[in-house]
């Protein structure tokens, strides 16, 4: 039976403990439905550029955008269709939460082989063969590190991978798996299907994909702000290096879930500052008793009043260096007409501070 050995450490306390507190935050952040759908948008190209680039695939942020907007560009076939496909894979998350009620599940979380062998046929469709799509793999296979080619890990026979999957649920379903932290059981599944590596190719991105899948039927919907893929990117050589040091840890997860809860402290607490810039208008909302609409310079430009109490114009062409003075006051004169900001002073000595009191509406 399968039973995952690890210790809570101070730095797993300590990131959990983070990504809490951004949780809280973003979570009853009010948001401008434009600005969420932005967030979403944007989350789920970064989460499908990065979780494909950590495994070679060559596309940058704006080449995989094109790509999920039905555009044509310059590159390598299978780069192309590895983009679409993991987007397709979440949106069959996303389906799933539609269909089962998922979000939110909890301690009622049950899990099944079939979405694993369909989220891995969603990933491989048009790349592998469609007889090893959704398949069991029935060769052996190696793990390689991307990043130097060296053999890391060689994966159970083939004989034992259905044992092994079928034990791994039967545990993430069980009452005592379900008494783990879900960061922790997503941090777990992510590991334990890499490790298992049941399928010839496209493990990876299947293993992500259901840890993300974990963390969003247990209260963690992180896919629609954050990638978590994008750090595991942009640390390649610490991500291989954590998954390998299980093993040098004689199968001992906590170095693995350091740094993966690490990973969801870092980039929740990125998105959990962002929202609290973007929630500015809401909170204006409350002062002038109506909703306002602000550009993502007109926040910046808040922000800055908010810490610093007074703008010259000087200081606003550093904030925006590529921006023409004419369009940093148009922006300026419109948060003036709204009630946010007031004019001191004239001519080269004028300045710009937050309004201190509700104003005229």
């Amino acid at each position: 039976m399968f039973t995952p050995r690890f210790t809570i450490t101070n730095p797993i306390l300590k990131h959990v403990g983070v990504i809490e507190g951004a949780k809280e935050v973003i979570d009853y952040a009010v948001m401008v439905p434009a600005w969420e759908a932005k967030f979403q948008e944007e989350a789920v190209v970064r989460t499908v550029q990065f979780g494909t680039r950590i495994e070679g695939n060559e596309l940058n942020y704006s080449q995989a955008q094109r790509v999920l907007k039905g555009e044509e560009v310059i590159a390598r076939e299978r780069d192309v269709q590895e983009v679409i496909n993991y987007r397709n894979v979440l949106e069959y998350i996303d389906r799933l939460g539609e269909r089962f009620g998922l979000k939110g599940a909890g301690e009622n979380a049950s899990y099944g082989e079939v979405w694993l062998k369909k989220i891995h046929e969603l990933t491989t469709e048009k790349i592998l063969d469609s007889k090893n799509c959704g398949k069991y793999r029935t060769t052996r296979v190696v793990i390689k590190n991307s990043i130097t080619g060296e053999v890391s890990f060689r994966p159970p026979l083939p004989l034992e991978v259905e044992i092994q999957i079928r034990e791994f649920f039967d545990w993430l379903s069980s009452d005592t798996g379900k008494s783990v932290h879900p960061i922790l059981r997503a941090g777990i599944t992510h590991y334990e299907l890499a490790r298992i590596h049941p399928f010839v190719d496209g493990n990876g991105r299947v293993a992500r994909g259901f840890a993300l899948l974990v963390l969003l039927r247990e209260g963690y919907d992180v896919k629609r702000f954050f990638s978590i893929e994008e750090y595991f990117d942009k640390n390649a050589e610490d991500y291989y290096k954590a998954l390998q040091d299980v093993s040098r840890a004689r199968g001992d997860l906590t170095p693995w879930l350091e740094f993966f809860t690490k990973a969801l402290a870092v980039e929740l607490t990125k998105i959990k500052e962002r929202v609290r810039g973007i929630s500015i208008d809401f909170r204006w909302r409350d002062r002038l008793g109506r909703q306002i609409a602000l550009s993502e310079r007109q926040i910046k430009l808040i922000e800055y009043l908010t810490d610093n109490e007074q703008l010259f114009m000087k200081k606003a062409r550093k904030l925006f260096p590529m921006i023409s003075d004419d369009t940093i006051l148009r922006d300026i004169k419109d948060l003036m007409e709204k009630g946010v900001v007031k004019k001191r002073g004239s001519t080269k000595a004028a300045y710009y501070v937050m309004r201190g009191h509700s104003p005229r509406v």
